[in-house]
C-alpha cells in the first residue's frame, strides 16, 4: 500500500513570479482552478481570465487594484493548498492474493452462513431507502451514529438483561432507584400486575443476603456499603466498655488534650446537638479549626456513650485520595488505635482501602466511591451520616452529589446529612438545602499581616526591567481574545477605575512606587524579578521561617528556581529550594514537610496543591503569585482552555491562611488594591467550565432521569448548551440513543470508571486481542503519565523519552514501552527499578498506580464477560498484543474524531510538519510529545486524546496512524469519483485514493466488523482465536493482515520537495488556514 505525500509544496505564489513551480501554469493552461469550493474556483477562474489579457498567469489581472490583489493572491494560495492535498493523499491498495481471499471471505460470511444473525443485520440495513443510500455509501458505523429503532429497542432490551446479568444484586436497588429518582422511567402496569411484583419483591428480600454476599465477594469497593445493620445491645455495651477503656490509655489521654486545644472541641456539645435535631446541617469553619478530624469523631462517640453504637456508621468524603488517607490516619491516631484492620476508622479510596468494623464506625472516603455505591444502593441504607466534607472547592463529583443527597432525603428520614465548607459561602449551601442550620467554627490560626503589590514596591523599592511599550489593553490581563465576556467586563472596570484610584495612593506613597505600580500593571505575566527581590528582602530584614510562593504552573515555578539557584546569595548550604508539581518526582517533594535545622531557611514554589491538598507546618511567611491556572470548555468551539487567571477571594484566603499555623506570619500578593476589590469570591464551580459527557453516561447509569432535567437541579447548573453538546457527543459516540437511552455500548463505557473514549478504547482492546498494551495506554491517559521532569535536565529527559519511543511515532507506545520495561526491571529486583526510573525520569509510584488500575479494569472485563482473565497480562487476551500497527489502529477506535492531518513545511526557519484539525486549522503539537520536533512521519494523519488551547491550540498525547486504521475504525465511508481520482474517504474529509473494486471491499469488511462488534458488545465473549474457521475470528483477522501488512509507508520529509503532478479540480479536505505562509 502507498501512504506517502505525493509531493512538495511549493510557495503561495503571492509575491508574483515565482509560483509556478509545481505545474500552476498547465493546470491555469487546462482550465482546472484546484480542489476547493467551486464558488470559490470560478471567481478565481474569471479573475484568470482577465489575466491572460496582459499578465502573467500566475500574477493577478492588471484591472484589480488594492485590497482586491490581495484578496486574489489569498484565493490563488487556497487553490494550491487544496491541489496539493488532493495530490498528497494516501493510496489504498492490496495485493491480488489479499483481495481475492477478503472476496472469498465476504461471499462466505454473507451467502454460504444464512441464520438469524445475517437476517437482522440485513433487516436493519433494508429498514430504509435513505438509510441504504447513506449506508451502502457511507459504511454506517455501529460505534459512530445512529442504529434503526428496530435495533436501538433490541439493544436497549439487551442493556436491561445485561444488567441483570451482570449485577444481580442490584436488582432491588434497580427497582428502587426506578421508583425514587425516575418515576418516568418505570413501564406503566395494570393494576393487577401490581401483586405480582410485590411477590417478586417479597423473593428478591430473601434472596438479597445471598445476592449482597456474592456482590461483596466480586467487588470490593462494596463491601462497607453492603452490610446489614441491626441493633446489636451486646456490641453496644462492648463498644461502650472499650470507649471508656480508652480514658485510661496514655497515648489516647495525649491526644484528648491536644483535641481539647481545638475551637471544633469546644463547640463539642452543640454540634451533637444540632446534628441530632437536624435532618441536615452546614458547618462553616476557618482553616485549622479541627472540623474535618473532629465532628466525625463527635458523631461517633455520642452515638457509643448513649448505647446505640452498633447503629452509627459515619461516612466522610473527601476530594482528594491523599486528603482520605491522611485524615483517617490521624483520627486513628488520635483514638490510640491503627487505621482499618477492623478498628473505630478507615478509609476507601479507587484500588486502596483499609476497612475499619462494620458497626460503630467511621470510614473516609473520596467522593467517587460514593457516587460508585450509589449504582448498587441508591438509598445507602445501611449509612447512618453522611459527612461532606471541603464543599466550597466545587468539583464536578461534589455538586452532583449534593444534588442526590437533596433528593435522597425524601426518602430516607433516617439520614444525617453534615455539609463541612468554608466560611465564605456556607449561606449558599444552607439556602440550598431550604436554609438549613449553620454553625461557625473559628480557626486556630495566628494573626497574619497581609501586604499589597503597592506596599512590596515600596518597601523593596523594586524598578521592572521590562520596557515593553504596548498599552495593557493590546496584551489584555485576560488573555485577549480569549477571554470570556464576564471577565472582559471586570478588565474594563478595572481600566475605567484605575486613574482615581492612582489618585488615591499619592498621599501614601512616593511617585516612584506608583509610577513602578503602574508598569507592573501593564504587564499580564508575574514579574519572577520582582518576587527575587522580595524573597531577598525577606531573608535580610524578616526572622527566621519557611517562605511558601505560589505560582500558576510548571513553567513559572521552573524559571523562578533558575532565577534563585543562578544568585550567589541562593547558592549556599543556608537554603533548601523545593519545587512542589505533580510534575516533580516525588522523592523531593517528600522533603517539604520536613523542618530544617536552624539557620536554614526552606523556600518552597508551589502551585495551589498547597492551598488545601498539603499543609507545611513551619511556613511564616507566604508571597502569593496572585495566578491560578483555570481550565474552561468553550462550547462554541468545542474546545478546552487554559490560562492564567486571578484568584478569587477565597483562594486568597487560604493562602493567607497558611502563614500562620505556627506563630504570627506574612502573607504578600502580588496584586494592587484596586485589583484585590475587583476579585471574585469564588472560581466558577467546575460543573460549569469542564466537558459533562463523562457524568452524562453517570447520571444514565445511576437511573436519575432526563440528564438536562438533573442538571438543572445543580447549585449552579451548567450551561444548557454544554450539556447539550454533551448528549450530542454521546450519540454520536453511540453511548446514548436519540431518546437519551443508554445502548449496550454506553452501558458499558458508564461502568468503566475512565471517560467515554477511553472507556471504548478500553473494549476495543479486549475484542482484538491486545488487551495488556491498550489498558496500560487507558491507564495513562485517565491518570497521569509515568514521565516527572527534574528542573535543570529537561533536555534529557526529552531525549530519554524520545529513546523510549522506539521511532513509534506515538506517545502512546512510549508509555506501552516504558512501562514494559519497568515491569522487567521489578522482575530483576528492587534496585534495578530504582536505576531504570532514575535513568528515565519515571516514576515508581505512578507506575504502580497504572499497574493497579490495569487489575481494576480487567477485573471489569472479565465480570462484564468480555475476557476470561483478570489477568491483563492472560495470553488468551494477548494474541496481538506484540502487533505495534493493531494497537495504533485500537487507539483510533477508541479517540476517533480526534484527528489531525499533517502536511509539509517548506519553512527555512521552522523546518518539519505543520499540523491540522478539520475545526480548527492549524495547531501544535505539545512540547513533551515524542512527535513535537518529528520531521520524518510515515502516513499523514495522527490521532491524539486532548486539545487545549493556552498560548496555542496544542495536542497532547498524539500517534502517527495509517489509512486502513482509519478506515475500518474511523468514521462512515463514502466512495466517490473525483474528476480522474477513486477515492474513499472517513466521515468526507479524511480522503484516500483507491480502486473502486478495493474501495468496496473495505467498506463491506468494515460492515462486517462493524456487526461482529455490535454483537460482542451486546453479548460480551471473548474472540475463540483457535478456531480460525469462525465468522468473528477470520473477520478480525483479516482486517488485521491488512493493517498489518498491507500498510508500505513510503512518505517522508525526503518526498516533501517532488514535483507535484497536476490534476483536476475536485472535492477536497477544507481547513481553517490561519497560517499557512511557506516563505517565512
Amino acid at each position: 500500500m502507498s501512504s506517502g505525500y505525493g509531493g512538495g509544496g511549493g510557495r503561495r505564489g503571492r509575491r508574483g513570479g515565482r509560483g509556478n513551480r509545481d505545474g500552476s501554469r498547465e493546470r491555469w493552461d487546462r482550465g482546472g482552478g484546484g480542489g476547493g469550493s467551486r464558488g470559490h474556483s470560478s471567481d478565481f477562474d474569471q479573475d484568470r481570465d482577465g489575466g491572460g489579457r496582459g499578465g502573467q498567469r500566475d500574477r493577478p489581472p492588471p484591472h484589480l487594484k488594492g485590497r482586491e490583489i490581495g484578496l486574489w493572491y489569498a484565493r490563488y494560495g487556497a487553490v494550491r493548498r487544496k491541489q496539493a492535498d488532493r495530490r498528497s493523499r494516501a493510496v489504498v491498495q492490496m495485493d491480488e492474493a489479499r483481495e481475492q481471499h477478503i472476496t472469498k471471505l465476504l461471499n462466505s460470511v454473507q451467502n454460504d452462513q444464512p441464520g438469524p444473525w445475517r437476517d437482522a443485520w440485513d433487516a436493519s440495513v433494508s429498514t430504509s431507502d435513505s438509510l441504504r443510500t447513506s449506508a451502502s455509501s457511507s459504511g454506517h458505523c455501529y460505534f459512530d451514529g445512529d442504529l434503526s429503532e428496530e435495533e436501538k429497542q433490541k439493544i436497549e432490551f439487551k442493556s436491561e438483561e445485561e444488567e441483570e446479568e451482570v449485577t444481580p444484586g442490584q436488582k432491588k436497588a434497580t427497582h428502587k432507584s426506578q421508583r425514587y429518582f425516575s418515576p418516568a422511567v418505570v413501564k406503566d402496569e395494570p393494576p393487577e400486575a401490581w401483586d405480582d411484583e410485590e411477590q417478586q419483591q417479597q423473593q428478591e428480600e430473601r434472596e438479597e443476603e445471598e445476592e449482597k454476599e456474592k456482590l461483596r465477594r466480586e467487588d470490593k469497593d462494596l463491601e462497607f456499603l453492603l452490610q446489614e445493620v441491626a441493633r446489636d445491645r451486646s456490641l453496644d455495651d462492648c463498644l461502650k466498655r472499650d470507649l471508656q477503656s480508652k480514658e485510661s490509655d496514655p497515648k489516647y489521654r495525649e491526644m484528648l488534650k491536644f483535641r481539647e486545644k481545638l475551637p471544633s472541641y469546644g463547640k463539642k456539645e452543640e454540634l451533637v446537638q444540632l446534628i441530632n435535631s437536624n435532618r441536615v446541617l452546614v458547618v462553616s469553619g476557618e482553616t485549622g479549626c479541627g472540623k474535618t478530624t473532629q465532628v466525625t469523631q463527635f458523631i461517633l462517640d455520642d452515638y457509643i456513650n448513649r448505647g446505640v453504637g452498633s447503629m452509627c456508621r459515619v461516612v466522610c468524603t473527601q476530594p482528594r485520595r491523599i486528603s482520605a488517607i491522611s485524615v483517617a490516619e490521624r483520627v486513628a491516631a488520635e483514638r490510640a488505635e491503627s487505621v482499618g484492620n477492623g478498628n473505630s476508622c478507615g478509609y476507601q479510596i479507587r484500588l486502596q482501602s483499609r476497612l475499619p468494623r462494620r458497626q460503630g464506625s467511621i470510614l473516609y472516603c473520596t467522593t467517587g466511591i460514593i457516587l460508585q455505591w450509589l449504582r448498587s444502593d441508591p438509598l445507602l441504607s445501611s449509612i447512618s451520616h453522611l459527612v461532606l466534607d471541603e464543599i466550597h472547592e466545587r468539583n464536578l463529583q461534589s455538586d452532583v452529589l449534593l444534588i442526590i443527597v437533596k433528593n435522597l432525603l425524601n426518602f430516607r428520614d433516617d439520614l444525617k446529612i453534615v455539609l463541612m465548607s468554608a466560611t465564605l459561602n456556607a449561606e449558599k449551601f444552607s439556602k440550598y438545602f431550604d436554609n438549613c442550620q449553620i454553625i461557625h467554627i473559628p480557626g486556630l490560626t495566628f494573626p497574619v499581616k497581609e501586604f499589597l503589590l503597592e506596599d512590596i514596591v515600596e518597601m523593596t523599592r523594586y524598578r521592572s526591567q521590562n520596557r515593553d511599550s504596548r498599552p495593557s489593553w493590546k496584551k489584555g490581563f485576560w488573555q485577549g481574545r480569549h477571554s470570556r465576556p464576564e471577565k472582559e467586563e471586570k478588565e474594563a472596570e478595572y481600566k475605567e477605575s484605575w486613574p482615581s484610584y492612582a489618585r488615591t495612593l499619592q498621599d501614601r506613597y512616593s511617585d516612584n512606587t506608583i509610577e513602578a505600580l503602574e508598569m507592573l500593571d501593564n504587564d499580564e505575566k508575574i514579574d519572577l524579578e520582582l518576587i527575587v527581590a522580595l524573597i531577598r528582602h525577606i531573608v535580610l530584614k524578616e526572622e527566621e521561617g519557611a517562605i511558601l510562593i505560589f505560582l500558576p504552573g510548571w513553567a513559572e515555578i521552573s524559571s523562578l528556581n533558575d532565577l534563585l539557584t543562578a544568585q550567589k546569595m541562593f547558592q549556599s548550604d543556608r537554603f533548601v529550594i523545593i519545587p512542589l508539581h505533580s510534575l516533580m518526582p516525588t522523592v523531593n517533594q517528600t522533603q517539604v514537610f520536613k523542618k530544617p535545622p536552624p539557620g536554614i531557611r526552606k523556600i518552597v514554589i508551589a502551585t495551589n496543591i498547597a492551598e488545601t491538598s498539603i499543609t507545611i507546618d513551619d511556613v511564616v511567611y507566604v508571597i502569593d503569585g496572585g495566578k491560578i491556572k483555570e481550565t474552561h470548555f468553550d462550547t462554541n468551539n468545542n474546545i478546552s482552555t487554559m490560562t492564567s487567571e486571578w484568584v478569587s477571594l477565597a483562594n486568597a484566603k487560604q493562602r493567607k491562611g497558611r502563614a500562620g499555623r505556627v506563630c504570627p506570619g506574612q502573607c504578600y500578593h502580588l496584586y494592587n488594591g484596586l485589583r484585590a476589590s475587583l476579585l471574585d469570591a469564588y472560581q466558577l464551580p467546575e460543573i460549569m467550565r469542564t466537558p459533562l459527557e463523562e457524568l452524562c453516561l453517570q447520571i444514565k447509569i445511576l437511573k436519575l432521569g432526563s440528564i438536562a432535567q438533573f442538571l438543572e437541579k445543580a447549585l449552579d447548573p451548567p450551561a444548557e448548551k454544554a450539556v447539550n453538546l454533551a448528549i450530542k457527543n454521546l450519540i454520536d459516540l453511540n453511548a446514548l440513543d436519540r431518546s437519551e437511552n443508554l445502548t449496550a455500548l454506553g452501558f458499558h463505557l458508564a461502568r468503566l470508571p475512565v471517560e467515554p473514549h477511553i472507556g471504548k478504547l478500553i473494549l476495543f482492546g479486549a475484542l482484538l486481542g491486545c488487551l495488556d498494551p491498550v489498558l496500560t495506554i487507558a491507564a495513562s491517559l485517565s491518570f497521569k503519565d509515568p514521565f516527572f521532569i527534574p528542573l535543570g535536565k529537561e533536555k534529557m529527559a526529552d531525549m530519554r523519552r524520545k529513546t523510549l519511543s522506539k521511532n513509534s511515532k506515538s506517545d502512546h507506545l512510549t508509555i506501552v514501552n516504558a512501562f514494559q520495561g519497568w515491569v522487567e526491571a521489578k522482575q530483576r529486583g528492587a534496585r534495578y527499578e530504582r536505576e531504570y526510573c532514575w535513568d528515565n525520569f519515571l516514576s515508581a509510584n505512578t507506575l504502580q498506580m497504572l499497574h493497579n488500575m490495569k487489575g481494576q479494569f480487567a477485573e471489569h472485563l472479565m465480570r462484564t464477560g468480555f475476557v476470561s482473565s483478570r489477568d491483563p497480562k492472560d495470553p488468551k487476551s494477548n494474541v496481538n498484543s506484540d502487533n505495534e500497527k493493531l494497537i495504533k489502529a485500537v487507539i483510533v477506535a477508541g479517540l476517533y474524531p480526534k484527528v489531525a492531518m499533517i502536511r509539509p513545511s517548506n519553512s527555512k526557519k521552522r523546518p518539519g510538519v505543520k499540523v491540522y484539525t478539520q475545526a480548527d486549522g492549524k495547531v501544535c503539537i505539545h512540547p513533551k510529545s515524542v512527535n513535537a520536533e518529528e520531521t520524518q512521519f510515515n502516513y499523514t494523519w495522527l490521532i491524539y486524546h486532548l486539545k487545549m488551547r493556552t498560548s496555542s491550540i496544542f495536542l497532547y498525547d498524539c500517534t502517527e496512524v495509517s489509512p486502513f486504521s482509519l478506515l475500518f475504525f474511523g468514521g462512515d465511508i463514502t466512495i466517490q469519483k473525483d474528476e480522474d481520482q477513486e477515492t474513499i474517504a472517513v466521515d468526507q474529509w479524511i480522503v484516500f485514493r483507491s480502486p473502486a473494486r478495493i474501495a468496496h471491499l473495505v467498506k463491506s469488511l468494515k460492515k462486517e466488523l462493524d456487526f461482529l462488534l455490535e454483537e460482542k458488545v451486546r453479548n460480551p465473549a471473548p474472540v475463540n482465536w483457535e478456531n480460525r474457521q469462525s465468522k468473528d475470528c477470520a473477520v478480525i483477522t483479516a482486517i488485521i493482515d491488512l493493517i498489518t501488512t498491507q500498510e508500505k509507508p513510503t512518505g517522508s520529509t525526503k518526498g516533501y520537495d517532488r514535483t507535484w503532478t497536476p490534476a483536476p479540480r475536485g472535492q477536497h479536505t477544507h481547513f481553517k488556514d490561519d497560517d499557512d505562509d511557506d516563505d517565512d
